[in-house]
């Protein structure tokens, strides 16, 4: 039996050198900007107001660190949670963007202590540039001990019919309403519990 007992906030960094030492497996959050991800986190750590969201897309730059802790047969596992900035929309400058790129590469590639990238993505709109860059980025510099995760985000604001045939395809259909035709919670974390700690 998986149960997520603990989530709380940990620290923000404006750059990778700022951040808390890795002390336990790790999960990488990353999704285009207004791919829901504040809310996808909030979902599953079951507080409403544990990470915050911007009304702006891309305005929020920050890496946010969370630790978790979940509960199995009776052994408290910990992990940590981190939501990088959203790609897409963010209005800088190519230089800016180019060495946030080159920090971003260079912190994952560095950073064993990560077993599982979560890629969030718009139920709505499959197959955009955005979301290929980082399926393709994500799978160069995945190692053999680590996963990719897709998880498809607003499906309230799909049909009944849509939500039964991504299901149907065995994809992780989330939704922070409370629709039919979407992954239980509770199956949600035994997933990432799984493929970040390698357990069955």
């Amino acid at each position: 039996m998986i149960k997520l007992k603990e989530a709380h906030f940990l620290s923000s960094a404006s750059n990778f050198r700022q951040a808390p030492q890795a002390e336990c497996a790790e999960i990488v959050c990353v999704g285009r900007s207004n791919v829901g991800k504040s809310s996808f986190i909030n979902l599953f750590t079951g507080q409403k107001g544990l990470a915050k969201s911007s009304s702006t897309p891309g305005k929020t730059q920050l890496i946010n660190f969370f630790n978790l802790v979940f509960e199995c047969n009776g052994e408290r596992v910990p992990l940590k949670l981190i939501d990088l900035p959203g790609f897409g929309y963010a209005k800088v400058s190519k230089q800016i963007k180019a060495s946030w790129e080159k920090n971003l590469l260079d912190f994952l590639c560095q950073r064993r202590s990560i077993k599982l990238f979560l890629h969030l993505i718009d139920s709505r709109h499959i197959g955009l540039e955005n979301d290929r860059r980082v399926e393709e980025f994500l799978s160069s510099i995945k190692l053999g001990d680590q996963k990719i995760l897709k998880v498809y985000t607003k499906a309230d604001k799909l049909k009944n019919g849509e939500k039964k045939r991504f299901l149907a395809r065995g994809e992780i259909l989330i939704s922070t309403l409370k629709t039919e035709h979407t992954m239980p919670l509770q199956e949600l974390h035994l997933k990432i519990f799984q493929d970040a700690l390698g357990r069955e």
